[in-house]
């Protein structure tokens, strides 16, 4: 029986050893080391192609987007400053200089939509001068980031003197938007020269040519500091020095003001020249302050000799406030968030952050590198640690500002939130998306639940997605461009602001801002296009999103 079993076995084994040899595994064939080489090279070319189409039909669709906005503003506003879609008209709320026009036609430049070029280039030649000669009171900032800082965008873009004429255009000679451009400065000077001290006055008369300061007497601190780009750039294609030298006084005076560890309080008056009450944030009346401080600096390139770096120390400092002053944490899941020091103490810190702070993440981005890929600039070691530490806090920060969004019942984010903190909560006030992550860390109180179409986060978006390339910042502003289309489009033309992002279907508010043609949907174009297209190392954009040349 053992015999037997052992003769079994044997047979077994050598039959096990005949089907080895008799019957090899199945290997891939092996290819010679360049025909290896080719075979994944096509591979990566292929998923590269599909990439590349994928963001390029994405990219078609915010041109659609962007050409449904304008013909709605063209059908029932066309010359008022903004369009009220629901109700079908237009409205003058900035001035009377058919602002939207002006806004809306470096984004149309830069999406190739040559017939919009054509119509807004026209209206610009034929009645925007007039108007500038025959309006009455407009506000200086305003006028400047959006008016003149769309024609002197204009005249780059379409091969003004130092320009780059990206395409072909029809329709005015850049010299049209650059003369226009100069007889609307030539009368915003006038809020400089008649102040008594070097803060301007925050409004003008054009057709007189006169200033005077907003009711109560102050001027926001992020708008006398935020038309310097705008003058800086005419001083240098008119050759004339006194539109800059004009406007770099605002920045030169604060200088010597004193600060909270770089931060300056939001109102300034241009009686005295000094700052006003004690309120710190980065969020309206203070957002633009801290980034024209770096901006106006990297207009004039970044040579540590340069008579304009005392403004990047300035932009150093304030991050450093930021970091120590205002940067918290949100219960339960850790939020990184900007606050507000209402009585410029830490003692009264509010954990309020409004959308516009979303400008921030990109500033400190676009700082950290200087406008170059995370990548490149390490590689030159043009990046100390603090850039990083600031580099760190932009992505943390755009982070929550597209949970902001997330955290909805629409996918868009309010005009205003609030974070819970050790001593502060509020319940019941969450933004209504209950598979949000974060929808106990953010507060949204009935009064601050709107949208108004704003552009900060997606302009961060676009930013830090040119410098660290990472695609998610991509796929999160597909996420918002969506919910854009969705919930505020109007079928009749335009896009519409909300009463309640929280909510599903939304109330809507009637009125199409111009920014949302001159930077939101500027700035989700270009996220979702080739870098090389108005290169952050070569462009600085404005608070409005028109692109100068860096000088």
């Amino acid at each position: 029986m053992h015999s037997s079993l052992k003769t079994y076995e044997d047979k077994k084994l050598i039959a096990g050893f005949k089907g080895f040899w008799r019957r090899p595994p199945r290997i891939p064939p092996r290819l010679p080391p360049h025909d290896k080489l080719n075979h994944n090279t096509h591979i990566i070319d292929s998923q590269k192609l599909n990439e590349k189409s994928k963001w390029q039909a994405r990219q078609d669709k915010v041109k659609e987007a962007f050409i449904h906005a304008w013909s709605g503003y063209t059908k029932y506003a066309m010359g008022y400053d903004e369009l009220m879609p629901l109700s079908q008209r237009g409205t003058d709320g900035l001035g009377g200089l058919g602002a939207t026009v002006v806004d809306a036609l470096d984004t149309a430049m830069i999406m190739g939509a040559n017939d919009i070029v054509l119509e807004a280039g026209t209206w610009i030649e034929k009645q925007l001068l007039q108007r500038i000669t025959a309006k009455g009171q407009v506000n200086l900032f305003e006028t400047t980031i959006r008016v003149l800082g769309g024609l002197l965008s204009a005249y780059h873009l379409s091969g003004g003197e130092n320009g780059t004429d990206i395409l072909k255009f029809e329709g005015p000679k850049p010299t049209v938007y650059l003369e226009i451009a100069k007889d609307l400065a030539d009368r915003l000077l006038v809020a400089f020269t008649a102040s008594p001290t070097s803060i301007p006055f925050s409004d003008v008369v054009l057709s007189d040519r006169t200033a005077h300061p907003a009711p109560g007497g102050l001027s926001s601190t992020s708008e006398v500091s935020t038309v310097q780009l705008e003058f800086n750039y005419l001083s240098t294609v008119l050759n004339d020095s006194k539109y800059g030298l004009e406007a770099m006084k605002v920045l030169e005076h604060m200088r010597i003001l004193p600060t909270v560890q770089g931060l300056v309080p939001i109102y300034i008056s241009p009686h005295s020249g000094e700052f006003s009450g004690q309120n710190i944030r980065l969020g309206s009346r203070g957002d633009s302050y801290y980034e024209y401080l770096l901006k106006v600096w990297l207009q004039h390139g970044t040579s540590q000799d340069s008579d304009f770096q005392y403004l990047h120390k300035m932009y150093e400092e304030a991050m450093k406030g930021v970091r120590s002053l205002l940067v918290r944490k949100s219960i339960p899941k850790g939020l990184v968030f900007v606050g507000e020091l209402p009585s410029g103490s830490e003692d009264d810190f509010s954990p309020k952050m409004d959308h516009l702070v979303c400008f921030l993440p990109g500033t400190l981005a676009l700082g950290a590198t200087k406008g170059f890929t995370k990548k490149q600039a390490m590689k030159d070691n043009l990046v100390s640690f603090e850039d990083l530490e600031n580099l760190k806090l932009a992505e943390d920060l755009i982070k929550t500002c597209f949970e902001m969004y997330a955290v909805t019942s629409t996918g868009l984010a309010p005009e205003i939130a609030y974070f819970q903190i050790e001593g502060y909560s509020e319940v019941g006030l969450d933004g209504g998306n209950k598979s949000s992550e974060y929808i106990n860390d953010i507060i949204i109180k009935p009064a601050d639940r709107h949208n108004l179409l704003r552009p900060e986060t997606v302009e961060s978006l676009f930013v830090l997605y040119r410098i660290t390339e990472d695609p998610k910042y991509r796929e999160w502003g597909w996420q918002i461009f969506e919910a854009f289309e969705k919930h505020t489009k109007v079928d009749s033309g335009g896009f519409t602001s909300l009463n309640d992002v929280t909510k599903v279907p939304p109330e809507r508010r009637d009125k199409m801002e111009t920014f949302f043609l001159g930077e939101t949907l500027k700035y989700i174009y270009l996220l979702f296009g080739e870098s090389s297209v108005i290169p952050l190392d070569k462009f600085v954009f404005n608070t409005e999103a028109h692109p100068f040349p860096i000088i």
